[in-house]
């Protein structure tokens, strides 16, 4: 299977880790198997747990990391289901946890996944194939106000409203069916002087509607409590983000879990008892290097942010 994916961030993210030869990791979005391939090459006597939703990408990684024998575990999952799956291999903490979130190289590379707005392909978008939403039915189910909502929010689109009138005039002679059909939807409802900016006009539309499939953002808080949760005290978790939304929800996460007092200013004492749980590694959040950055156009908009168990 051929499965080309040049991993972002993939020095800085390993080193925020802070590899324990004899450590458990876990790689939550195991895609090509490059940043797993790296924490393998670091361990001794350790484990890593792989996971992923997509079952291509589990196949072809755990081809690539065979030679790990049992140092290497792959799970069929996703990330949000932390708890459970370590519950299942019965392991209680770990040492630290990655993530490279968003859709993979792989996954846009693949045409008929119906990903990418540059080749034609069924409207799908979905990273596990078992899921019941689809790309398919948002288009063509989802309210004008629905489309909207999420174009703006998850796609952070000027045109949302445009875009989700044309789709909805559109589908009223015919069903939307494939991503190029759609592309061109998009083209028309974004007027000619705004399509100059901005990379591809589709974009931000084809991103908000792969969230939603995938239900992407609603998870990440979440799994991060839950991480922290397992950590052992000084583990890592590593996330690389690729869009602000992303970015933003990280940051915050963090920050919350690395503040302790939450008790309103006017009382003298603490009343609350919380206690900070993580501590920020990356004030600011690591870039791509001008030399990644020209070896891999990917990473451009990718952002590393690193945190400790407390």
């Amino acid at each position: 299977m051929n499965f080309e994916h040049i991993s972002v961030l993939l020095k800085e993210t390993v080193d925020g880790l802070d590899i324990k030869p004899d450590g458990i990791y876990v790689d939550g979005t195991l895609g090509g198997g490059g940043h797993s391939e790296e924490i393998l090459k670091r361990l001794t006597t350790g484990k890593l747990i792989g996971i992923d939703q997509d079952e291509n990408a589990l196949k072809a990684a755990s081809e690539r990391l065979s030679e790990y024998g049992d140092k290497f575990v792959p799970v069929r999952d996703n990330f949000s289901n932390i708890l459970e799956v370590l519950k299942k291999l019965e392991i209680h903490k770990i040492d630290g946890m990655m993530m490279d979130l968003g859709v993979s190289s792989h996954q846009l590379d693949e045409a008929d996944r119906g990903f990418s707005y540059r080749f034609d392909a069924p409207l799908d978008m979905r990273m596990d194939q078992r899921s019941d939403l689809d790309a398919y039915k948002v288009v063509n189910t989802y309210s004008e106000d629905d489309l909207n909502r999420i174009f703006k929010l998850y796609g952070e689109e000027n045109w949302a409203r445009r875009i989700a009138k044309f789709i909805c005039e559109q589908r009223e002679e015919k069903p939307i069916e494939t991503t190029l059909e759609l592309v061109d939807l998009i083209y028309r409802a974004i007027p000619a002087g705004a399509r100059k900016e901005g990379g591809h006009p589709a974009k931000r539309t084809f991103q908000a509607i792969r969230i939603e499939v995938n239900g992407e953002l609603e998870i990440i808080k979440q799994t991060i409590e839950d991480i922290t949760s397992v950590l052992n005290k000084g583990g890592r978790i590593s996330i690389i983000t690729f869009h602000s939304l992303e970015d933003r929800l990280v940051k915050q996460t963090y920050k919350e879990l690395a503040t302790g007092c939450i008790c309103p200013p006017e009382l003298p004492v603490c009343m609350c008892n919380n206690k900070p749980k993580l501590k920020v590694i990356t004030r600011k959040p690591i870039l791509p290097s001008q030399k990644e950055l020209e070896m891999n156009a990917r990473s451009k908009s990718a952002k590393l942010r690193v945190a400790k168990r407390i």
